[in-house]
């Protein structure tokens, strides 16, 4: 599957923005979808994930009660909503994509688990 983010932007802090993951293919029913960020000299972090039913979704300590993967994604889209935006949430944010299903939590917040990636898109929070 092919991935596209796109609505990163420049923005103060305590500013929101909603990021768009559109795949190739319908997403929901076999793919679990993963949103990482990552900031130069950085691996990769894990941001939020939701499951391939669309049922299930968690989010890092970090960001949990400010971002959310919303109900209104589409077949083929998956977004994220992030509110109360801080400057350390400046980075490159990656969707991803992985086939595998009913793994243990875990499983899905490392990023060498997913099969698809797409390009990124640039978030820059300012003060």
């Amino acid at each position: 599957v092919q991935l596209d983010e796109s609505g990163g932007d420049l923005v103060q802090a305590g500013g929101s923005l909603r990021l768009s993951c559109t795949a190739s293919e319908r997403i929901f029913g076999t793919y679990t979808i993963g949103w990482f960020r990552q900031v130069p000299r950085k691996g990769r972090e894990f941001v939020a994930r939701i499951r391939w039913d669309g049922r299930g979704t968690y989010y890092a300590d970090s960001v949990r009660g400010r971002f959310t993967i919303p109900g209104d994604s589409a077949d083929n889209t998956v977004f994220l909503q992030m509110n109360e935006l801080k400057p350390e949430d400046t980075a490159i944010y990656y969707c991803a994509a992985t086939h595998l299903k009913n793994r243990g939590g875990p499983y899905y917040m490392q990023a060498t688990n997913y099969d698809s990636w797409g390009q990124g898109t640039q978030v820059t929070v300012s003060l």
